[in-house]
């Protein structure tokens, strides 16, 4: 058996209910409700571009598809980027939007996370730029986090069920620190940027981690956890995200840079964080947090 989810975001979700309708019939599936007018599932035997034929119905309907595997949807372990995925920040912009530095740290955040920069060169390129500035710097940042929708739902779901949640970032352990405790991840991974009598030293230690830093993570986390990589569900928008999101049974491109979305096998651009639920089969009354 095979599933396909069809998901809106809650916030404005323009999902005609005929639609839903007009696709399980196109694809010759079972239509259940998981959150009426919002997300749904499609039941069907192992079929041929239900994907397809799916979207030919929806067009340009701001609706996300994903077929996937019907039996062992529910994952026991999160792995989750934290930058324009669990928070709407990228911190370093943050960082050189407060000290002033203009827009060349977030045209190069930028680049980096589509893949056109190496991440390591990137990093040390962007971090040389803070030298100097003072470590307050950090937890003034801290007040402009914002969380993205649909995360507190997202952790205190799984939580709730029993997943085991982990924060992997190319940003920093001061930030993944601060949301691991506020949203209940079970640990976090991030570089540590280097300060010296009280002033940013313009540097993190090394190594630095990033792309390859976060599937070694997921393959640890799942050794601890002994479960299987399938048995993982990994999220997150950026190039260093894609080890990751590939190596998982189920790894979302949340949001993501074109290049992310085109190499990961599931995408969701319209839906919150909710849909990660969605996806793996949660129903409204399952959801925590919203």
């Amino acid at each position: 058996m095979s599933v396909l989810c069809l998901i809106a975001n809650p916030a404005d979700p323009q999902f005609e209910i005929a639609l839903a309708g007009r696709v399980a019939t196109e694809t010759g599936g079972q239509l259940n409700w998981l959150h009426h007018g919002i997300a749904c599932e499609i039941i069907m035997p192992k079929s041929t571009d239900p994907e397809e034929k799916a979207r030919a119905v929806i067009g340009n309907a701001p609706i996300d598809v994903a077929y996937l595997p019907y039996e062992g949807r529910r994952k026991q372990v999160l792995v989750a980027d934290m930058e324009s995925t669990i928070i709407r920040n990228e911190m370093l912009d943050e960082l050189a939007e407060l000290a002033r530095l203009g827009p060349g740290i977030a045209e190069i955040t930028r680049r980096a996370m589509n893949g056109e920069l190496d991440f390591e060169a990137a990093l040390r390129e962007r971090v040389a730029l803070l030298n100097g500035l003072p470590e307050s710097l950090l937890a003034q940042a801290t007040a402009l986090i914002q969380p993205m929708p649909g995360a507190k739902a997202l952790l205190g779901t799984l939580k709730a069920h029993g997943v085991y949640c982990a924060l992997v970032s190319g940003g920093f352990d001061y930030f993944t620190g601060m949301i691991k405790d506020q949203f209940g991840f079970d640990e976090h991974q991030a570089n540590h940027l280097v300060v010296t009598f009280d002033k940013l030293a313009g540097t993190v230690r090394e190594p630095i981690l990033g792309r390859e830093a976060k599937l070694a993570a997921l393959k640890r986390i799942a050794i601890a956890q002994n479960v299987e990589l399938a048995d993982c569900l990994t999220v997150g928008d950026g190039a260093n995200d894609l080890a990751m999101l590939q190596a998982a049974g189920m790894g979302i491109a949340f949001r993501a840079k074109p290049v992310v979305r085109e190499q990961a096998r599931f995408s969701i651009q319209h839906g919150d964080l909710t849909g990660l639920l969605y996806a793996q089969g949660y129903r409204r009354d399952e959801i925590l947090g919203r």
